[in-house]
């Protein structure tokens, strides 16, 4: 699989970079040969994770991407130190929890909480996609890629309660559908990967101590899945391979959900 058309190296653009999942999409995406635009809320983080990250001339971008004029202001960014952004990764994302990792019934949420999270999770990824979409209607490029981030707690319904960020997700599956098809005359396909039970920062915090054991018995392959796992998804969905995939979900869930 080759990130490096002719005229040099493709740019990918990831937000939420400098989480668990986020780090290893960028490690593979860079190790596949593509000069990485790397997003999350605080610049030093992003700037140790762009120097660690394999090959040269990846750039840190700091964004919170709820803010229409900071998203634009860091395709502008990205694009200008880099170039011509060909994949967006939308993985900048929340999960609002009560003390002790406990996540909050319905009854429960504040309007709050409801806000922020639809903010960071739908919002963002409406914005990300609409500057990179208005962008390459201007300037096309070949195989341009957009990959979004949904979960098996959208399909599901959730487990463990978390109505927000449920709803959150459930939203980019049909973000996603819509967006493949007016990408589609752009030759740009769209698609959404749906993680499940990642060993990944946002777990560990929701997951009772000792809770790993019972999580796994109810995954058909025995355990946790991994960042690199998710990663894997979404360096494919990103490569010219997967050229006539759009509008679709990828499940990364170790069989706990089957469809």
């Amino acid at each position: 699989m080759s990130a490096r058309p002719a005229g040099g190296r493709r740019v990918a653009l990831v937000t939420g970079a400098v989480g668990g999942i986020g780090a290893a999409v960028c490690r593979r995406l860079a190790a596949e040969g593509f000069a990485l635009a790397v997003s999350g809320l605080e610049r030093p983080a992003c700037e140790e994770l762009a120097a660690g990250l394999p090959g040269e001339g990846h750039h840190p971008v700091a964004c919170d991407v709820t803010d229409e004029a900071a998203v634009e202001a860091l395709f502008d960014e990205a694009e200008t130190r880099l170039g011509p952004v060909s994949v967006l990764v939308c993985g900048a994302a929340v999960l609002l929890l009560r003390e002790g990792g406990r996540r909050p019934l319905l009854v429960e949420t504040t309007l709050e909480e409801w806000e922020r999270t639809q903010a960071v999770n739908g919002r963002g990824t409406f914005l990300c996609l609409r500057s990179f979409l208005r962008r390459r209607q201007e300037r096309p490029l070949p195989d341009g890629r957009v990959v979004t981030f949904s979960s098996v707690a959208a399909q599901l319904g959730g487990y463990r309660a978390s109505s927000a960020y449920i709803a959150s997700k459930a939203a980019i599956l049909g973000l996603t559908k819509a967006a493949a098809r007016e990408a589609a005359p752009l030759g740009i396909t769209v698609n959404c990967v749906a993680p499940g039970l990642i060993d990944a920062p946002m777990l560990r915090l929701s997951l009772p101590p000792g809770a790993e054991g019972e999580a796994a018995a109810a995954i058909p392959l025995q355990r946790i899945g991994s960042p690199e796992e998710v990663a894997d998804a979404v360096a494919f969905l990103a490569s010219p391979g997967a050229g006539y995939i759009t509008g679709a979900t990828i499940d990364i869930n170790g069989g706990y959900r089957m469809q």
